[in-house]
């Protein structure tokens, strides 16, 4: 019987952010003691988690000298060895200081912009060194309150500007990293340029090496929006550029929640694992998510395993929709072709097109067809329920 425990093969990674979260949100103090960084690995590894992901200063505080950031280095290095945990990805704060109010990469002070790629660079140095070989980017800062206030085009033409140098700072150093781009309509700035997963595919495609640069889609991102996150992923994955993901949950329409993994729209995420699962993605499945504010360090403890656990069990659900003779029996239905129109999948020809305007349609028949999606989708809902 299958009891849903997580396991290495399944890549299940948090951040130290998240189950390091206080409890702090914009109207209240912190809820909860700080765990430092070596406690955070050691409570991943008590609830079975594969790997830990940080920001710089999650790790090392933004004004360590150099001799205390080694030292701090080391420790964690030796709390992932006694662990076996890994750091599959890594990423840099350039949101918390207030050097970054008016965004990074994107500000309008050249001395800022200067900054944040260096900052960026060490912190590349520091993933790297830790192993990890997918670095995000989420631009928290760059954007706007006021359009007066920045020519949007001297943004995304500064955002490519540094693309392009920390892509060549990645090859002439000789890293084997991938860059991942994570895309946010707002909060904490009130509009964030390149908002949603398909304004990150159109900028990937100007850059010099977009070959290197692929997306990290955050399910609270695209429901912000309103936007439906599975097709995102999907888009990302028809791409090829699906680098990396962040799981929680989100109600369409509010602030950034970042709920536990399937705590609120559960019928969105059973699409999101079927769609990860059948597609044969094989990267990490990283939970970018807090515990509630109310929760006590056992309750987080909770909260971590809940997001692995909701995950296998949806994928359990993904193996029994596959495996329901109703549900596949209605899909081979609604999916029947005699394939007298095969010859279009080999794309355009003089021929091809001859032959399909000498066709005749009957849109009587067309109109008239049976597509028995209620039932399908009551069928999915009564497996998501238990009952089937």
């Amino acid at each position: 019987m299958n009891d849903f425990q997580p396991l290495p093969h399944h890549k299940f990674t948090f951040g130290l952010w998240t189950v390091g979260n206080v409890g702090r949100d914009p109207f209240g103090h912190p809820t909860r003691p700080a765990l430092s960084p070596v406690e955070i690995v050691h409570l991943l590894a008590e609830v079975g988690a594969y790997g830990v992901n940080l920001h710089d200063n999650d790790l090392v505080p933004i004004d360590a000298t150099p001799a205390e950031r080694d030292h701090i280095v080391a420790n964690f290095k030796a709390a992932l060895a006694d662990t076996g945990m890994v750091v599959p990805m890594a990423t840099t704060n350039l949101f918390s200081d207030p050097a970054f109010k008016d965004g990074a990469f994107t500000s309008n002070d050249a001395r800022v912009r200067a900054y944040a790629l260096q900052k960026t660079m060490r912190s590349i140095d520091l993933g790297v060194e830790l192993g990890a070989k997918v670095y995000v980017f989420w631009g928290g800062r760059e954007g706007t309150e006021s359009d007066s206030t920045k020519n949007p085009l001297d943004a995304i033409k500064r955002m490519r500007e540094a693309m392009n140098f920390l892509c060549a700072y990645v090859r002439d150093q000789g890293y084997d990293l991938k860059f991942a781009l994570e895309p946010k309509p707002n909060e904490p700035r009130s509009h964030i340029y390149m908002p949603t997963v398909g304004h990150m595919l159109a900028f990937i495609y100007t850059l010099d090496h977009p070959e290197m640069v692929g997306l990290n889609p955050e399910v609270a991102h695209e429901h912000m929006a309103g936007l439906n996150f599975t097709h995102a992923v999907a888009q990302a994955l028809d791409a090829g550029k699906l680098f990396h993901i962040d799981l929680n949950d989100q109600l369409f329409g509010r602030y950034d929640q970042d709920f536990r993994f399937g705590a609120e729209m559960i019928k969105q995420a059973f699409y999101l694992v079927k769609l990860l699962e059948d597609s044969g993605y094989d990267g990490n499945r990283h939970f970018d998510a807090h515990a509630y504010r109310t929760s006590t360090l056992e309750d987080v403890k909770a909260f971590a395993r809940g997001c692995m656990r909701t995950y296998l069990i949806l994928k359990d659900k993904v193996a029994r929709f596959h495996a329901d003779a109703d549900i596949q029996a209605l899909l081979a239905q609604i999916h029947a072709d005699k394939g007298e129109f095969d010859y279009l999948k080999g794309g355009y020809s003089a021929e091809h097109a001859q032959q399909l305007s000498a066709t005749a349609f009957d849109l009587s028949v067309l109109g008239a067809r049976n597509l028995p999606y209620e039932q399908l989708d009551q069928l999915t809902i009564e497996l998501l329920l238990g009952v089937r």
